[in-house]
């Protein structure tokens, strides 16, 4: 690869990580994607191959999975009626609302406010990467939130979670089946949690509890709770497919760093992968 092949892949870096940028900034606003494009400073059918590109997803997708995230944050954290939220995220109407809510959480908005245990973390925002030589290809999310979470948990366990066959999924029967098992995986891990833990997907089919334990027992317990559904299947529109999940733990240590806790994930889900056990690291 010569130099200005990278130049244009360090080209179509700026121009993805501004308009993710733009796009999260005003998530609550109603914008064009001609305007996302004109903040870029590139053409809108320039703007839609980068992200299609960099994200396998479309820039509506992204837009909408992201707010109806949010939604689904604040029907669990404030007292704003459903109405309130749709208007707030763009929805005109309450029924038009539940229909988009639906088709992401499997669930009507009211039945997630009652139903729904835990963090609401099922699409967070992308956190691009670039390193020069590297394709462009967006699979890691913000995990800031969660990083600083665990700075107060030094000497506790962090349980991982991989799915099993995603990426065969999403290619050979579509990514409408691939968003049902991300839903359903996120549903059993997060149905373990305590009110003290945090559950969050952290990468395209990878998931993390904050446990806030310190025994080993108890965190394997906990694992094998998520684990024991394993093979029960999932229906997707077009047929039904079994699910399973891989899983290992890592303890907090000192100091903690944002690359060593990408490291431990994938030392863990690794060994976890390829033993087809709870492995601790």
């Amino acid at each position: 690869m010569n130099s200005s092949d990278y130049k244009k892949r360090g080209s179509g870096f700026a121009v993805f990580t501004a308009a993710l940028e733009y796009m999260e900034d005003n998530l609550c606003e109603d914008f064009t994607q001609d305007e996302v494009a004109a903040a870029c400073c590139c053409s809108l059918s320039s703007l839609q191959k980068i992200w299609r590109y960099s994200t396998h997803t479309s820039i509506k997708e992204y837009v909408t999975k992201r707010r109806l995230t949010l939604a689904g944050r604040d029907l669990l954290s404030t007292n704003m009626t459903v109405l309130d939220i749709a208007v707030k995220y763009g929805y005109n109407s309450h029924e038009t609302f539940t229909r988009a809510f639906t088709k992401v959480w499997g669930m009507s908005p009211t039945s997630f406010k009652i139903n729904w245990n835990g963090n609401c973390g099922l699409y967070p925002k992308l956190n691009p990467q670039y390193i020069e030589g590297v394709e462009l290809n967006m699979k890691k999310f913000d995990i800031t939130e969660l990083f600083d979470y665990m700075h107060d948990r030094i000497g506790t366990y962090v349980l991982c979670f991989d799915i099993r066959g995603l990426h065969a999924v999403n290619c050979e029967i579509g990514r409408d089946a691939g968003d049902k098992m991300i839903l359903e995986s996120l549903k059993r891990i997060t149905d373990v949690c305590t009110e003290d833990m945090i559950a969050m997907r952290i990468g395209g089919d990878e998931f993390v509890i904050v446990t806030g334990l310190s025994d080993a027992d108890e965190v394997e317990k906990l694992g094998r709770s998520v684990l024991e559904h394993n093979g029960e299947k999932i229906k997707y529109p077009g047929g039904e497919l079994p699910l399973s999940l891989t899983a290992g733990a890592f303890k907090i240590c000192r100091p903690l760093k944002y690359s060593g806790l990408c490291s431990d994930f994938k030392i863990v889900t690794d060994k976890a992968k390829s033993t087809g056990k709870l492995e601790f690291a």
